[in-house]
C-alpha cells in the first residue's frame, strides 16, 4: 500500500445528520412562500421524484445541479403566480433562504478536533453530491478543495469528482487517496471500484449490502485520527494530538 497524501470527505450524513437540516429547511422554506402565495400542494416524496424525473427529461443538468433542480420545482409548484417576474422573484428569494437553512447544520462529535489533527498530515478535500459549501463553516479552514456535482457536472458513484479531486495534487495516484463516506455506492463502491481506498462512516451500525468485500468502517469521529494512523501509515499519533 502507498502512503497515504490526500483525504477526501463526503459531507452530508459524514460530517454531520443532514436529515434534521433538511426537513428544517424545507420547513421554513414552504412557510415563508406560502405567507406570501397562500397554501400550496407540496405532494410527499414520490410526488417529488415523479417531478425530478420529468423535469430531467427536459434538462439533463438537473440530474447534478441540485440547485437548479430545486428552483425548477419551485417554479412548477409556483406556475399559477403572475406575473413570471414575481414568480421568479419569489423563487430565487425562497431558494436564497433555503440554502441559508441547509447551512444549519451540527457536527458529529469529533469532526472538527479530527480536522485539524488530519490537516496538518494531509491534503484534505470535499467530495459532495449536494450543495452545501464546506466554506461557510469554520471547519472549512481545514480543505484545500471542495469539488461539488455542479463543478463535476456529473454525480459520485461515477469517476467525475474523484478524477477533480486527483488533479488538485501533481502527481497523486488513486491509491495515495483516502475517501471518507457514509453511501456504501456513492463513496465505497464509487471510489474503490477506481483504486482509492476508503473507509465506510457507519454510526448507525449498518449492514453491508453490497457483493463486494466489506470495507474498513469507523462509528466515532473521535477515532478517526488513529485509525487512520495505525490503518494508512503503521503510526500512532501522539496522545497530545488525540484529546
Amino acid at each position: 500500500m502507498n502512503k497515504i497524501k490526500m483525504i477526501t470527505f463526503d459531507l452530508d450524513d459524514t460530517l454531520w445528520d443532514n436529515r434534521p437540516t433538511i426537513i428544517n429547511a424545507e420547513i421554513e422554506t414552504r412557510k415563508w412562500i406560502e405567507d406570501r402565495v397562500g397554501e400550496i400542494k407540496w405532494g410527499d416524496l414520490n410526488d417529488f421524484l415523479d417531478l425530478r424525473k420529468e423535469l430531467i427529461k427536459k434538462d439533463e443538468s438537473i440530474e447534478w445541479d441540485i440547485g437548479k433542480l430545486r428552483k425548477e420545482i419551485f417554479k412548477e409548484k409556483l406556475k399559477h403566480i403572475r406575473p413570471t417576474s414575481l414568480r421568479n422573484q419569489i423563487v430565487n428569494d425562497a431558494f436564497e433562504i433555503f440554502i441559508d437553512k441547509r447551512h444549519l447544520i451540527k457536527l458529529y462529535d469529533g469532526v472538527e478536533d479530527s480536522l485539524k489533527i488530519l490537516s496538518k498530515k494531509y491534503e484534505l478535500g470535499v467530495l459532495t453530491n449536494g450543495n452545501a459549501d464546506i466554506y461557510k463553516f469554520e471547519i472549512g479552514r481545514y480543505f484545500k478543495f471542495s469539488i461539488s456535482s455542479l463543478e463535476a457536472k456529473d454525480n459520485k458513484p461515477n469517476r467525475s469528482h474523484f478524477d477533480e479531486a486527483s488533479k488538485k495534487l501533481e502527481g497523486i495516484k488513486f491509491d495515495e487517496m483516502l475517501h471518507i463516506g457514509d453511501h456504501q455506492i456513492n463513496d465505497i463502491i464509487g471510489a474503490s471500484n477506481l483504486g482509492i481506498n476508503t473507509l465506510w462512516f457507519n454510526n448507525n451500525n449498518s449492514e453491508w449490502e453490497q457483493d463486494s468485500k466489506k470495507p474498513d468502517e469507523f462509528s466515532s469521529w473521535k477515532m478517526l485520527p488513529e485509525i487512520i494512523a495505525v490503518s494508512y501509515t503503521h503510526l500512532t499519533l501522539p496522545t497530545s494530538d488525540l484529546v
